[in-house]
């Protein structure tokens, strides 16, 4: 039966690569990539190099698929239905692509950057492949590091505080709900709305805000900014700005902690 590895590759450091995903990789007969346009060439450049540093020449082949568009528009309710129509056109690719290109008896991987358990659809899409049960196959899940662990190391901070939680969310959700409650330590990702903007000064406390934010972690464009968010959100939004103009998208986490101690 056909199987497929769902391969974590790390942040974009290549030197995060964990061991078991490079025994994977060296066992994959044909790798699936999702090309997602001229702007991020770069993504698929890097896939490309770990496959040439880890796997043998002529021992693998690669297969590339333009990536669907999704509405980046879509917002309240219409945000849910936007992210499942894309994802159910992201399964009928997985699914002509596997069933196409991939041997009954060979074993096909998708390279997925950071870790694919954390806001990453690669596990559901292929979830909703098996469900409509016109190819089958099996597949298992090799962790990455992902870009929530590697701002924390390059920032040498934790996540958390001694006895105290810590939430990962998404900008959007941050926008909507604020703070979670009983919660001082919040990861944001997917921020496309820069919502840390709206804790700067006034009633919702920014002075007592210190943020930790890196964007392109382990990238050679790599920028990581800390501070009080009063006095760097300024210098963030600035640096944010000129990046995604320079590079045409931008991939930026942080971390956002009141009561800094």
């Amino acid at each position: 039966m056909r199987e497929i590895h769902v391969i974590g590759i790390g942040a974009g450091d290549p030197d995060q690569l964990t061991l078991q995903a490079v025994k994977a990789l060296k066992s994959t007969d044909v790798f699936f990539i999702l090309d997602k346009g001229e702007e991020k060439d770069d993504l698929v450049r890097l896939r490309r190099y770990l496959l040439g540093e880890h796997c043998a020449d002529g021992a693998y082949r690669v297969v590339e698929a333009r990536d669907p568009a999704r509405d980046r528009k879509a917002s309240g309710a219409d945000y849910s239905p936007a992210v499942g129509d894309w994802r159910s056109r992201r399964a009928e690719i997985y699914e002509r692509l596997i069933a196409d290109e991939l041997g009954e008896e060979e074993s096909g991987a998708f390279l997925v950057w950071g870790d694919p358990s954390l806001y990453d659809g690669t596990i559901g899409v292929l979830d909703e492949v098996l469900g409509r049960g016109a190819v089958a196959f099996t597949y298992d899940v090799v962790p990455g590091i992902s870009s929530v662990s590697s701002l924390a190391a390059k920032h040498r901070t934790g996540l958390n505080r001694v006895a105290r939680p810590v939430q990962i969310t998404t900008g959007r959700r941050l926008a909507d709900s604020g703070f979670p409650e009983g919660v001082d330590d919040v990861v944001v990702m997917l921020d496309a709305r820069q919502t840390f903007l709206h804790y700067q000064g006034g009633d919702e406390g920014g002075g007592d805000i210190y943020i930790y934010w890196g964007a392109y972690i382990g990238t050679d464009d790599e920028i990581l900014v800390s501070g009080p968010l009063d006095e760097v959100a300024p210098r963030i939004e600035a640096l944010r700005a000129e990046a995604r103009e320079r590079k045409g998208w931008i991939m930026d986490t942080y971390l956002l902690r009141r009561h800094q101690e």
